[in-house]
């Protein structure tokens, strides 16, 4: 889409390794323009693949970030800088499927400290295997959240209790939960059991991440809320 030259398209920048064939990147690109369009609002959307991603700089000029699904990335170094920049230059940031593991992944390493903090989808056997597999997984199935009060996913889907769709057989390691979230790193959804399935930053104007993959409502012509709220984060970034 084409802005007018006196009001420039928001650059989205989604950070993974596009494949036609998996339905979250079927559904970004729909999700993201009936966001827009709702909004009456023109996108500059690039599609980054995380094995070109060598360097900051190639994430300037973009007001998001999303690291999208389709884990295990060509280059997970490359996920991990683009989800630091987000991060570190409060830049609005999405993580969905494998987006939400490696910013937690990200988090642990660069906030923590926890150098030795590994993925246990690449690294089953390391003693800090901070993503492993669940307990059941999550393949094409649907499942009820309920979302923390006050937290900013919370405010966007205006309700405390929702029920999405996933692709994903990794969540974060129980045996770590406690010190992983006992900082600016906040829980903001579990599952019934309690499983944590989103957080987001404290210290941040939008940083959220989900386990489960919201942009495929807009395969049933819905527009996702946390895409709206997004792009409304980038709004407000710009004054």
């Amino acid at each position: 889409m084409q802005a007018p030259a006196s009001t420039p398209p928001l650059r989205i920048a989604l950070v993974g390794d596009h494949d036609p064939l998996i339905t979250a990147h079927q559904a970004i690109p729909l999700a993201l323009d009936r966001a827009a369009a709702d909004a009456a609002i023109t996108l500059d959307v690039q599609w980054l693949a995380t094995a070109d991603l060598t360097h900051e700089h190639l994430l300037q000029g973009f007001d998001a970030i999303w690291c999208v699904p389709g884990s295990p990335y060509r280059n997970i170094h490359g996920a991990l800088l683009a989800i630091r920049v987000a991060r570190e230059q409060q830049r609005p940031f999405l993580g969905t499927c494998g987006g939400f593991q490696h910013a937690v992944l990200e988090y642990a390493r660069n906030v923590l400290g926890w150098a030795d903090a590994e993925h246990g989808e690449i690294a089953p056997d390391a003693e800090r295997a901070l993503l492993t597999p669940l307990s059941c997984a999550l393949v094409e199935a649907r499942e009820r959240i309920e979302l923390q009060h006050g937290s900013r996913i919370a405010k966007a889907y205006g309700t405390r209790s929702i029920e999405e769709g996933y692709r994903c057989r990794y969540g974060v390691n129980p045996d770590f939960a406690g010190p992983l979230l006992a900082g600016t790193l906040r829980a903001s959804g579990h599952d019934s059991l309690g499983d944590l399935r989103a957080v987001e930053l404290a210290d941040h104007p939008f940083f959220v991440a989900t386990l489960f993959q919201p942009e495929r409502a807009a395969l049933k012509g819905r527009t996702p809320p946390l895409v709206s709220a997004l792009l409304n984060a980038c709004l407000e970034a710009r004054g």
